[in-house]
């Protein structure tokens, strides 16, 4: 039997706390400072400094996936790609090329598109704590985690989306105030469950 990976590992309690103090922090500033939040979203796809830093740690988080064994650490994440094992030697030196040749030649929406690389890459994670555990209400981190990858895939392959999105958003104070109280709602029930049900697993 192959062992788990560690995301497999990760205490669904653990996670969902994380996962709860982010989404009601996250929408606590949106209801708080709306402006100051609105014009950072407004200005996000266009700021290169932000895109290469998203782009660099979702590039190193994907090569820590695909790293040789015996470093370590550095290994302890490295993950089976079935029948595309014997690809990892080429992605481990295609990663760092492509970060420098996005980093130097993409312009457009950079910042847009690495947070989509981000976004996949946090879903394997919340997926995995979720994975085959008991309580019903672990349902809540993986439909987010799902939300989040098909909203990543667009913002990585139509990233212009996103700007259409925030603003169709921002364009009116009480959809923004709804879109922030829902996101505020779902991060105050993920750390309701996950303290009266998620504690042992």
């Amino acid at each position: 039997m192959d062992p788990m990976h560690p995301y497999q590992l990760l205490p669904l309690f653990t996670t969902g706390l994380v996962l709860a103090i982010w989404l009601i922090g996250v929408h606590a500033l949106m209801l708080a400072k709306p402006a100051a939040v609105q014009d950072f979203l407004k200005k996000f796809p266009r700021n290169q400094n932000i895109g290469q830093i998203l782009l660099g740690i979702g590039l190193a988080w994907f090569w820590l996936l695909i790293a040789p064994t015996g470093l370590g650490k550095l290994s302890a994440l490295t993950m089976d790609l079935g029948e595309f094992n014997s690809a990892k030697g080429l992605l481990q030196i295609l990663v760092p090329v492509s970060l420098v040749l996005v980093c130097i030649s993409v312009r457009d929406f950079l910042a847009v598109r690495a947070l989509g690389l981000l976004g996949l890459m946090a879903a394997a994670p919340l997926l995995g704590a979720a994975f085959l555990k008991d309580p019903s209400s672990r349902l809540l981190v993986p439909i987010f985690a799902y939300a989040m990858l098909t909203a990543s895939l667009f913002w990585v392959g139509m990233p212009y989306l996103f700007r259409d999105a925030v603003t169709w958003v921002t364009a009116d104070q009480k959809r923004w105030t709804l879109y922030s109280l829902a996101g505020l709602g779902y991060g105050i029930a993920t750390l309701v469950c996950a303290f009266a049900f998620w504690r042992g697993y």
